[in-house]
C-alpha cells in the first residue's frame, strides 16, 4: 500500500502550534479542561481500585460491567456493545471490516477528518455529498443510488456535525434508514456531541435526537467529550453481527481494552443523578461560548461573514466570501490565534473560505478577545 495515499491531519499539525504559550486556539475540538469532572473521576478512581481485577486483562468486547453501563447510557442491550479505544478506534476497525480496496464509501461534504483519515487507509473510493441543513444529502444520494451506486458504507455526524453544525432531522433520518435497507449499505453515525445540546428541556439530561433507525445502523459514542479524553474509552453500537465481526478485529488489534479507565467510565455512567448534573453543566457553559462567539463574531467581523448558529456540540462553521481562510491563518497565528482553515475538511467542494471555530475550549472573555485578534488579522490580508 502507498502510505502516501492516507492524507494527514492538518487539525492535528496545527495543534502542534496552538501550544506554544499566547495563541489562543480555535482550533481543536478539544473539550474543556476546567469542566473534566476530575473530582468524580478520582473518587472512582479510588473505588475501582479496591478491585484487584481493575488492572487485568478484560473481554475484547469490554469489561461486563461497562458494556451493561454504556448500554444504559445510550439505550440498548449489551449484547450490542463493543468498548473501543476511542470512537476513532471503532471508526478504523468498521473501515477494515466492511471495505475491500476500491469499494465505495460516501461521506459528507464538509467531512469529519478522521473519518476520510480511517476509509483512505482502507483504500475506499470516496464519494462526497454536499451536506445540507437538514444533515445528509439523501436525495442526490438516492439519486446516485439509482443511477448504479453501490456504496459499502455511508458515514455521517448526524448531531451537530463536525464540522459544519448542522443536525439531521427526523425525515433525514429515516429517509437514509430506509435507503440503507433498501439498497443493503451500512450507515455509520458519529455520535460523540449528542449529549451537548443547549436548548432548554424538562430538567432531564439533555439527549440527542432519535438515532438512525433500522438494521443497517452503527451508532459509534464516546466519553471524551463528556468525561475525559484521556480515558480513552469509546463504543460501537450495532447488530450482533457486526459486533462479532468487530471483537474478532479488535482481537488482533489490540487484544482489549484497559480494564482500569472502562470500570472508572462505567462507575460515572452509572451515577445517573450526578451524570445528569453535569452534562447539564456543559450543556450550558458551552451554550454560553457558542452564544459569545457568535456576537463577537458579528461585532468584530459584522455583514462580512455567514455562519451557522451552534445549537450544540463544539464547532461554529463559518465563512468569509472571498477570503482564502488558509492564507488568513498564517496572519492569524501572528496574531496569536488559531482557527482550522474550510480546505481542511473538503472532498469535492471548495471550502477555501470557510473556518471551523472551535468555541469549546476558552472562557467567554477570551473567545471575544480571539475574534478581536481574527478581525486584526483579516485586515492585515486585505
Amino acid at each position: 500500500m502507498a502510505f502516501n495515499a492516507i492524507g494527514g491531519s492538518a487539525i492535528r499539525d496545527l495543534l502542534k502550534v496552538t501550544e506554544q504559550p499566547g495563541v489562543l486556539s480555535l482550533a481543536g475540538g478539544l473539550p474543556a479542561t476546567e469542566f473534566i469532572p476530575t473530582s468524580a473521576i478520582a473518587a472512582a478512581t479510588q473505588l475501582v481500585m479496591t478491585d484487584d481485577a481493575a488492572l487485568q486483562y478484560t473481554a475484547s468486547r469490554g469489561a461486563a460491567t461497562c458494556l451493561r453501563a454504556v448500554a444504559a447510557f445510550i439505550g440498548g442491550s449489551p449484547d450490542e456493545v463493543l468498548i473501543t479505544h476511542g470512537s476513532q478506534q471503532a471508526l478504523s476497525m468498521l473501515a477494515h471490516a466492511f471495505v475491500d480496496p476500491g469499494d465505495v464509501v460516501i461521506v459528507d461534504d464538509p467531512v469529519y477528518v478522521g473519518a476520510r483519515q480511517a476509509f483512505q487507509a482502507a483504500r475506499a473510493r470516496i464519494v462526497a455529498l454536499p451536506i445540507t441543513a437538514t444533515g445528509t444529502n439523501t436525495a442526490h444520494l438516492a439519486e446516485l443510488l439509482e443511477s448504479g451506486l453501490r456504496p459499502r458504507i455511508v458515514h455521517t455526524v448526524s448531531n451537530f456535525h463536525n464540522p459544519s453544525g448542522v443536525t439531521a432531522d427526523p425525515d433525514t433520518r429515516q429517509a437514509l434508514a430506509d435507503l440503507a435497507q433498501q439498497y443493503g449499505f451500512w450507515i455509520i453515525d458519529d455520535d460523540p456531541y449528542g449529549c451537548l445540546r443547549f436548548s432548554a428541556d424538562d430538567g432531564r439530561r439533555r439527549i440527542a435526537p432519535d438515532p438512525i433507525p433500522g438494521d443497517r445502523a452503527i451508532r459509534l459514542g464516546s466519553a471524551s467529550k463528556i468525561l475525559a479524553p484521556a480515558l480513552r474509552v469509546g463504543w460501537l453500537q450495532g447488530p450482533t453481527g457486526v459486533i462479532d465481526v468487530v471483537e474478532r478485529l479488535k482481537q488482533s488489534a489490540d487484544l482489549c481494552g484497559s480494564t482500569f479507565s472502562q470500570l472508572v467510565v462505567a462507575q460515572l455512567l452509572s451515577d445517573t443523578q450526578w451524570l445528569d448534573e453535569h452534562i447539564r453543566t456543559l450543556c450550558v457553559e458551552y451554550g454560553a461560548r457558542a452564544a459569545e462567539l457568535v456576537k463577537s463574531l458579528h461585532r468584530h467581523l459584522g455583514d462580512g461573514v455567514e455562519l451557522t448558529v451552534p445549537s450544540g456540540g463544539m464547532f461554529c462553521w463559518a465563512r468569509l466570501p472571498g477570503i482564502d481562510s488558509s492564507a488568513l491563518l498564517d496572519a492569524a497565528l501572528i496574531e496569536g490565534v488559531a482557527f482550522v482553515p474550510g480546505a481542511a475538511f473538503a472532498v469535492d467542494a471548495d471550502f477555501s473560505d470557510h473556518l471551523r471555530l472551535s468555541f469549546a475550549t476558552l472562557p467567554p472573555d477570551l473567545l471575544g478577545d480571539a475574534i478581536r485578534r481574527l478581525a486584526i488579522a483579516l485586515d492585515r490580508t486585505h
